[in-house]
């Protein structure tokens, strides 16, 4: 029992090192949330446990920084997919008569067609 705990404790040590060098080094726009100093103090203060929320929810992932995180990819080629049909039914049978109530009531200020 006693090996166990040993070496459970040599591999929360390790952990607890490489969570404190990976925060260090991450560049501050990869960290999420709070700033990187607090990051910091948080995986030295709660050792393994301040690890486990670095690396789930504290850094964000290669290649990208905590501001693109924020906002929806650019490469979403159908954003309509998202919807199911009957609400895309009812949005265009809205846009259809607000179009409709536009037409019915017509622009003063808009010129007529040229002839």
């Amino acid at each position: 029992m006693a090996r166990f705990l040993v070496i459970g404790g040599f591999l929360a040590a390790v952990f607890w090192v490489y969570s404190i060098v990976d925060c260090i080094v991450q560049p501050a726009s990869r960290h999420r949330g709070v700033p990187k100093g607090v990051w910091i103090a948080i995986v030295v203060v709660f050792p393994v446990i301040g690890g486990l929320l670095w690396f789930a929810i504290g850094r964000t992932r290669r290649g990208r920084t905590a501001d693109q995180e924020r906002y929806l990819p650019l490469d979403d080629v159908d954003p309509a997919a998202r919807i199911s049909p009957a609400e895309q039914e009812r949005l265009i049978r809205e846009l259809q008569e607000e179009l409709s109530r536009l037409d019915d009531r017509g622009d003063p200020d808009t010129p007529g067609p040229r002839s």
